[in-house]
């Protein structure tokens, strides 16, 4: 009996002293990660410069991973799967992730660069996802518009209707997106892209099915491929890669904003509800609203900024062309519509639609 009790006294002194050092080597563990942000983006959507000097200026480790879509990001953030502590979705995600209690307010007290750096125009325009910008800080911008080749295309182009001119048989290219594809015929009849009205998508899908012997492809990358080589004349485009465009090739003329009206684009930073650096994310997103930080982003990105002083800080390494591009006029986006979560059903209808479009 003696030599179980023994027994079981080492086995408990074994087992205190096991559970004690595990202790201490999670406190330790969690000391290194309040040093730490875990942060999940866009590819190629932050200069890895910024990152590194974000690190050295604070001490705090980014760990980064990339996503290709809205959509992929979406369920790893809903299940859980990994605790991000920032995340930069698009405008329409943002307010679904809102509504489906995924986001954390921001503080604005510890984002004082935010408060000063950060326009008006683009802060309004956030609140048609995200009212009070409670939850999200606009980070890129653009419109979708139209690049042609002045070439190839008579005229300037000033109108979505260029798509569905007989003249440009199988030189038009379309981007390969259900949202960004039914923008254009329900502009073109003057409906909203983001109605709910079944009957306003069905007519929009029946246009971009008599449109479809005139399409030479839907993509995506390989638009701007074939713009650049001439193997297309005219294409939908986003505004961020349409300065590359032009240095690739000067033929290239764009329309940022079609007189129908277009899709003002916005993608936001947003601190999910979950996530445990919450005052590291906040001090990245300030970081990432300083001057030269969001100049340094800008010059490395491309991608329009709504943060107002960036324009004085690059404007003298750039030609009139992408000025008027990367920052130009507000009449350009000032109006436009900027996309909405239209709920699961809606979602599930333009997916059928387009695919019905897709496939006759």
């Amino acid at each position: 009996m003696m030599k179980k009790l023994s027994a079981l006294l080492l086995l408990l002194c074994f087992m205190t002293a096991f559970l004690t050092a595990g202790c201490d080597s999670l406190a330790e563990e969690e000391e290194e990660g309040d040093d730490t942000l875990y942060i999940y983006s866009w590819g190629d959507y932050l200069d890895p410069d910024v990152i590194a000097q974000f690190e050295e200026e604070t001490g705090i480790h980014v760990v980064l991973d990339e996503f290709d879509t809205n959509e992929s990001m979406y369920p790893r953030v809903k299940e859980g799967a990994t605790n991000y502590d920032l995340i930069c979705p698009s405008d329409y995600m943002i307010q679904k992730m809102a509504e489906n209690d995924l986001l954390q307010p921001l503080d604005y007290d510890q984002l004082p660069n935010a408060k000063k750096y950060i326009g008006e125009d683009f802060l309004k325009q956030a609140e048609s996802y995200d009212p009070g910008n409670r939850y999200s800080i606009p980070y890129c911008w653009g419109t979708v518009g139209l690049m042609y080749n002045k070439k190839l295309v008579h005229g300037d182009v000033d109108s979505w209707s260029v798509l569905f001119d007989p003249a440009y048989k199988d030189e038009i290219l379309v981007q390969d997106s259900a949202r960004d594809a039914f923008m254009i015929p329900l502009r073109l009849m003057g409906d909203s892209m983001n109605t709910k009205d079944s009957k306003e998508l069905e007519a929009a899908r029946d246009m971009l099915i008599a449109q479809k012997p005139l399409v030479q492809a839907y993509g995506v990358d390989d638009i701007r491929d074939k713009l650049a080589s001439g193997e297309a004349a005219l294409g939908v485009i986003y505004s961020g890669e349409a300065i590359n465009l032009l240095k690739a090739n000067p033929d290239l003329a764009f329309c940022p904003a079609p007189k129908e009206g277009t899709n003002l684009w916005m993608d936001g930073w947003v601190i999910p509800k979950k996530a445990k650096h919450v005052e590291n994310a906040h001090k990245f997103i300030d970081f990432l609203c300083r001057p030269d930080i969001a100049a340094k982003n800008f010059e490395a990105l491309g991608y329009s900024t709504p943060n107002t002083a960036v324009q004085a800080l690059v404007e003298d390494d750039m030609d009139e062309d992408e000025i008027e591009i990367a920052f130009p006029d507000p009449a350009v986006y000032r109006g436009q519509e900027t996309y909405q979560y239209l709920g699961e059903a809606i979602d599930k209808l333009y997916t059928k639609l387009w695919l019905q479009v897709k496939v006759e």
